[in-house]
């Protein structure tokens, strides 16, 4: 009997030779005859069987990617062994030389490096055993060849295989229509199994996110006993001389006879999204399964459960970026205190790529399997709902460090808060190591800035930390978990700091003092308010009634609004980004200030240079807060604040009325004013620095540095 190859998805070995076992078993051979046949080897199960079987393989197998018959197995420990064992495969007896191959090779040893230069040298020994037999050669094809080789090297032996699957066996016929994150179907297949419906089948089967609804299509599939390939037209045994065309079509004819039309199941599938429910119809439609799944349109984290139990089985979004993880922590959380509200004896089997987002639903897990999802490293974790699993959720209302030092916080500040007349302030600073993030408040949104974790702390421990922050706040601080923003600060290195993020465009007012102002808390690492300027905005605007005022590097304008509510005669912002100017304008008009403004998209570097002879450019008053490094691509060259700073402010001085005044300030840790050549220019300077710190920022005293130059 010829050799045969299932290859499979990592660790679903055990599960695959389980499936051919029965395939087989029900063609007639006896089961445990079938078992001791049976070799397990990772991401494959082998066994000497009949053709026959082999098409049954590929017909009914739910968790197979190919399906390889071996031709021939030699040495291949060198570049000449493999051709020679590449040789000894009679190529005119397997396909014609009118038809097109490709050639995959598998796996490498210490000669043969390079899987190209394998597929090459196979390829070459099957061209000349057909030109040593008087035929032509045969062509290539790598984008849509007829017939499939695949080589598989194995330390020093190669075994050369023709692809009866032609393509992968989870690509089913169905699936024209797929979501963001779909799941491959081999994959879909093994959670099935993983999570006992298969073999249970009269349990309920929901799926609340069903996305494109591939899992509820193989089970569904698998209710029906229709095999999950038999629809597909092409085959890589189509042009295989040893195909046995009778003996095909009459095993898909008795596959089709076996089908069962209506099955006892209870399948059910929802999702948040419209788009997808009709996907999910369409999908399931194609199958031939739509008549026994039960499609709604519904929120997963407000779905009651369907049924007195059943099994959960879902695939829920997880994030591959920080910032979509920590978004979806408090899904999960909520979802968790549903799934403990109403679904007490269920079993719930979630796959996630994400440790730390499981663990947010607060459950216990009973097994835990690690799977691959494409390249995708997951989890799949099995809970039972039982009265272990429906407590409360204790740990997160807990009084530890960080909620402890949250309540105080909150209770240093409230007079400084009544003082101050603001709802945008910082109320945590990296009070604590092990909690090292910034927490503002911007009226009713908290937004997040995690700093770099030191040395000391593992990313994995940090994470934790930064989760069981995010999980607290809603309840320390009277806010909502959609309400929470997370942002990762660090240290920008040839990119602007602003960096635009997916768009929300999200608009939260909020105040200090009679200034009004929009930020964006979803869209951008800034939000479009430095809360370390309160004062030193507040100490400009004092000294700019009936000044002519100039805000370099204006930023979203808010320098800009306190001048014009102090009295300023005319402001002048000037910033290269047309979206800042556009956004400081939706400031003044918050604010009802519409006269005598004026609004510069440019590179303030070159415009204050360009304007030194236009005696119409005078301005009383001039605030300069430039950025630490830039090198946008509206520049001709990059900005550094340390090494440029005075031939900027040179040219800012003549700009500058007699008896007028520029704050200059920037928050590079470390700066060096150059005092010496400032003074050497007539301006005299008053370091402000620590008057301009507010309570808030009293722990960070050097988030910046300002100077009154006149």
């Amino acid at each position: 009997m010829p050799n045969i190859i299932i290859t499979t998805i990592a660790n679903a070995e055990e599960i695959l030779a389980d499936e051919v076992s029965s395939i087989i078993n029900a063609h007639g051979e006896t089961h445990s005859a079938i078992k001791a046949n049976i070799q397990i080897r990772p991401g494959q199960v082998s066994l000497n069987t009949s053709l026959d079987v082999a098409y049954l393989i590929c017909l009914k197998s739910r968790l197979a990617n190919r399906v390889l018959l071996v031709l021939s197995t030699g040495k291949a420990g060198t570049a000449e062994e493999l051709y020679q064992s590449a040789s000894q495969v009679d190529w005119p007896t397997v396909f014609l030389s009118s038809n097109t191959f490709s050639i995959q090779a598998k796996g490498t040893n210490r000669q043969l490096r390079n899987t190209q230069f394998v597929a090459q040298k196979v390829k070459d020994a099957i061209s000349d055993v057909f030109t040593n037999s008087g035929e032509k050669r045969p062509f290539v094809d790598k984008s849509n060849p007829q017939i499939v080789f695949q080589v598989r090297l194995h330390r020093d032996h190669v075994s050369i295989c023709v692809d009866l699957s032609l393509h992968s066996l989870h690509q089913r016929s169905y699936r024209s229509e797929q979501g963001e994150a779909p799941l491959k179907e081999n994959v879909a297949a093994l959670l099935l199994a993983r999570s006992g419906w298969l073999s249970s089948q009269q349990q309920t089967l929901y799926d609340p996110m069903c996305g494109s609804g591939t899992l509820l299509i193989e089970a569904a599939l698998a209710a029906k006993n229709i095999p999950p390939n038999l629809h597909r037209e092409k085959w890589g045994f189509d042009y295989y001389l040893g195909h046995k065309k009778r003996t095909w079509q009459a095993l898909r004819e008795r596959c089709k006879q076996e089908i069962v039309e209506s099955p006892n199941v209870n399948i059910i599938g929802s999702d948040i999204s419209h788009t997808l429910i009709e996907k999910a119809k369409t999908n399931a439609q194609a199958a031939g399964v739509l008549d026994i799944i039960s499609f709604k349109q519904g929120d997963a984290i407000e779905q009651p459960a369907p049924a007195t139990n059943g099994i959960l089985l879902s695939n829920p979004p997880y994030g591959e970026r920080l910032n979509s993880y920590l978004e979806l922590l408090p899904l999960y959380y909520r979802w968790g205190k549903q799934l403990k509200s109403h679904y007490a004896n269920w079993q719930v089997s979630l796959i996630c790529s994400e440790p730390d987002l499981l663990s947010a639903l607060k459950l216990r897990a009973r097994k835990k399997y690690n799977i691959k999802n494409g390249a995708l490293d997951c989890i799949f974790s099995t809970y039972e709902l039982t009265a272990e699993n429906l407590e409360s959720f204790d740990d997160i209302k807990s009084i530890d460090e960080f909620s402890n030092r949250i309540i105080k916080n909150k209770k240093r500040l409230k007079n400084w808060l009544n003082r101050a007349n603001t709802n945008a302030y910082r109320i945590y600073d990296a009070d604590l190591p092990n909690y090292n993030f910034a927490i503002d408040i911007y009226n009713d949104w908290a937004i997040v800035q995690e700093y770099k974790a030191p040395k000391t702390i593992s990313d994995n421990v940090a994470k934790q930390r930064l989760q069981h922050a995010i999980l607290s706040l809603p309840e320390l601080l009277n806010i909502k978990f959609t309400n929470i923003a997370v942002k990762l600060r660090q240290k920008q290195r040839g990119q602007n700091q602003y960096t635009k993020k997916d768009k929300q465009n999200i608009s939260v007012k909020v105040f200090e003092g009679n200034a009004k102002f929009w930020i964006n808390p979803t869209d951008y690492l800034d939000v479009g308010l430095f809360l370390d300027h309160r004062i030193t905005r507040q100490l400009f605007a004092q000294e700019c009634q009936n000044k002519d005022v100039l805000n370099l590097f204006s930023y979203t304008g808010s320098v800009s609004v306190h001048a014009a509510l102090g009295g300023a005669r005319s402001v002048t912002s000037v910033d290269m980004s047309k979206n800042y100017l556009e956004w400081s304008k939706r400031n003044f008009a918050l604010n009802d200030v519409s006269s005598h403004l004026s609004f510069v998209q440019a590179n303030c570097v070159e415009w204050v240079a360009h304007n030194q002879s236009d005696t119409s450019k005078r301005f009383d008053m001039i605030f300069v807060d430039p950025p630490s490094f830039s090198n946008s691509k509206r520049m001709d060259n990059t900005w550094d604040v340390q090494r440029d700073h005075l031939a900027l402010l040179k040219n800012v001085k003549k700009l500058l009325k007699p008896q007028g005044r520029i704050y200059f300030s920037n928050n590079l840790r470390g700066f060096s004013l150059d005092e010496e050549e400032l003074q050497s220019l007539g301006l005299t300077i008053e370091d402000i620095t620590k008057q301009t710190i507010p309570d808030d920022f009293s722990r960070r005293p050097k988030i910046h540095q300002c100077w009154i130059l006149s």
